[in-house]
């Protein structure tokens, strides 16, 4: 019953690829597919609203204005009770002066942002950035009203 060394079958000592090659290629289609979306970055483009009514501002509102070479401007409520109107304030400013105004509220911890349909995306993420340090709970977007063109009688 014992079995002579001549009778033994060789051992094959190769190694089999073929699992390392199907996992390979995995990989080759997932990077194929994901480095068009990391190299393209994030584009977004702020749309219009149709608003059938136009809202007035209420009194206490923080808007936050961006022109279109990107200067910060703030509009807030003046010692009168009324809106100052849009003024400028350095970037450097902006995060003191944010702070300083969400510290005292405790309930309405909300910006109004408007910023020029042409600036980057990329400001726009900054300013976000800033105010969420500055204490913003909620960020509302103030678009452009959409024309329509049926006369105002219907």
């Amino acid at each position: 019953m014992a079995q002579s060394a001549g009778n033994r079958i060789p051992v094959k000592a190769d190694i089999n690829v073929t699992p390392m090659i199907d996992v390979m290629l995995v990989l080759l289609i997932i990077f194929m597919i994901v480095t068009p979306a990391i190299v393209a970055g994030f584009q977004a483009s702020v749309p219009r609203a149709l608003n059938p009514e136009k809202r007035e501002e209420k009194e206490g509102e923080v808007r936050l204005g961006i022109d279109n070479v990107g200067k910060y401007f703030l509009d807030l409520t003046g010692p009168d009770g009324k809106y100052t109107g849009m003024k400028f304030i350095p970037e450097q400013d902006l995060p003191g002066r944010l702070t300083a105004i969400y510290a005292a509220r405790t309930t309405d911890k909300i910006l109004f942002l408007k910023v020029d349909k042409n600036i980057k995306y990329e400001r726009v993420e900054q300013a976000i950035e800033i105010a969420r340090k500055a204490g913003v709970r909620v960020i509302g977007a103030i678009a452009e009203q959409e024309r329509t063109t049926q006369p105002e009688g219907h």
